[in-house]
Order: C-alpha cells, then sequence, then structure tokens
C-alpha cells in the first residue's frame, strides 16, 4: 500500500508540476514556467518548455527524505531527476504527458491544471480513473544562490 501511495503521490506531483508550466490562458506567458513545491515542501521541479510545445520538469531540489524514498525505489540520485515528460496541452484545457515516479521507478500517465499563476492541481490514477490521488502546488521564488524558499 505504502507504494501505491508513493506512486500516487509522485503522478499527481508530476502532473500538477506540468499545470503550473502553462493554460490555455497564460499559454502565450512565461511567468507559468518556473519553480514549484510539492504540497509537503519536500521536492521542488522546475518546468520548462521542451519543445514542439511540450512542457518537461526536473527536480532542483529535494530533501532527504524524498531524496532516501528515491534511492529505496532504484533511483540514486533525484536532483537533477526528469519527473515530468512530454506534457502536451489538451483540448479541455488540462495538460497530459507522462510522469517517472521515483519511489517506484516506472513511468506513468498524469494530467494537470492550472487555476491560477501560483497555484496547480494535479491529478493522477494507479489505473484508469481507480486509485486517484489529487494534489495543489504552489510556485516558489528562488533566492539568490538558486536557494529554494517558500
Amino acid at each position: 500500500m505504502r507504494r501505491i501511495k508513493s506512486f500516487l503521490v509522485g503522478l499527481a506531483t508530476a502532473a500538477g508540476l506540468m499545470a503550473a508550466l502553462t493554460s490555455p490562458a497564460l499559454a502565450e506567458d512565461s511567468f507559468n514556467y518556473g519553480v514549484w513545491r510539492n504540497p509537503k515542501n519536500s521536492v521542488h521541479v522546475e518546468i520548462k518548455p521542451c519543445g514542439g510545445g511540450r512542457a518537461c520538469g526536473v527536480v532542483v531540489w529535494a530533501n532527504d527524505e524524498a531524496k532516501a524514498d528515491a534511492r529505496k525505489g532504484g533511483t540514486p540520485e533525484l536532483v537533477g531527476l526528469q519527473l515530468l515528460r512530454d506534457f502536451q496541452l489538451q483540448k479541455n484545457g488540462s495538460w497530459k504527458g507522462k510522469v517517472f515516479v521515483p519511489d517506484l521507478n516506472m513511468n506513468f500517465n498524469g494530467t494537470a491544471d492550472f487555476p491560477d499563476a501560483t497555484t496547480m492541481k494535479a491529478k493522477g490514477c494507479l489505473i484508469g480513473g481507480f486509485l486517484c490521488k489529487s494534489q495543489t502546488w504552489r510556485r516558489v521564488d528562488v533566492v539568490a544562490g538558486g536557494s529554494p524558499s517558500s
């Protein structure tokens, strides 16, 4: 059950980050790209365009517990790891793409919505529409020197 929970948290995290990346209303603005933190403030992901209208996200900071959980799942280095791949805007306004969940060392489908410039809503489901997890991510301001603040 812990693995399923870790999967859903990771999936929702990545999907939420992609939502923050852009939205139909904000697609032309760059302020929606940036660094975002999960609800526990244990992982920060930087979301950037990665070509062809797609968005990707890389871990830029993680606390020791998140790093240890990733190692237990078979991912030796969490920081620098691309969690979000090939997220694309869908006709319904959501973003959809691939999410790598380090705790499980697996890729899954994820979706995200971006209600405003500082909030992203992520949702991931283990099987179809079952065993779903949602999270709200927040924008992180980065201070001089690259260290995260919230």
